[in-house]
């Protein structure tokens, strides 16, 4: 027998459909049918949305771990200009800057910014601010700089709302500020409360090596993203 599904006031669900018949839902107005392919389409693409939201807590978190690991690291805040390999280049290990410990997260993930930022701006040159009067994209510095980084994550990433209440941040985001006298800084956001208020604690570089420290609302937010890709989209990007 086909399956019937009876739609009124309540669902009242009869036999089942037998494999390779259609299903029959009654309504007042009529009968719609619907095939097996469809309601198996539409299975597989509410797995698919319910898979992607699961990786990206998982790139979430791990992004978080990964952050946590920097504050592990001895690294003295120093952001010389200096020649580095492309891709996956980096400055010596036991020195950076607040954009490092983006950077050296993400690489945790196997998400090279680096190559990514470049090959974002060498196609959008114009796209890009600039503050440091640059003809071309450079592999050694580019990807260095929060305005940068800021115009990537604007680009290919989500821009949430800058608020002044702690729980519209959640763990993995990243948000950006600007320091007295116009200096821009860059943090990732963590799962770790503050003891003291309801913030978020961040893990940032400001001149003491990574720290995790409460300072979400020290300084004026001017951004606030969240960029967790799917690694294997990156992978073959």
């Amino acid at each position: 027998m086909i399956g019937e599904l009876l739609v009124c006031d309540r669902l009242t669900v009869r036999e089942p459909a037998v494999t390779g018949e259609v299903l029959m839902i009654k309504q007042s107005v009529g009968a719609t049918m619907v095939k097996p392919a469809i309601l198996t389409k539409v299975l597989i693409l509410t797995f698919m949305l319910f898979s992607e939201d699961l990786e990206a807590l998982s790139i979430g978190e791990q992004l978080v771990e990964a952050a946590h690991e920097r504050t592990e690291h001895f690294v003295i805040y120093e952001g010389s200009y200096r020649k580095i390999d492309y891709p996956m280049g980096d400055v010596p290990e036991n020195i950076g800057v607040c954009t490092d410990v983006i950077i050296r997260s993400y690489r945790q993930l196997g998400i090279d910014l680096q190559q990514l930022v470049h090959e974002d701006m060498k196609d959008n040159f114009n796209q890009y601010p600039k503050n440091w009067s640059l003809k071309k994209p450079d592999t050694n510095i580019d990807h260095r700089r929060v305005p940068n980084l800021e115009r990537f994550f604007e680009r290919h990433g989500q821009v949430l709302a800058i608020s002044d209440k702690a729980e519209d941040y959640q763990a993995g985001d990243i948000v950006s500020w600007r320091l007295e006298g116009g200096f821009p800084h860059i943090g990732i956001v963590t799962d770790k409360k503050s003891d003291g208020s309801d913030n978020l604690m961040i893990v940032h570089n400001i001149g003491l090596g990574p720290k995790l420290e409460d300072v979400l609302f020290r300084y004026r937010v001017v951004g606030h993203f969240r960029y967790l890709p799917s690694i294997a989209k990156v992978a073959t990007q």
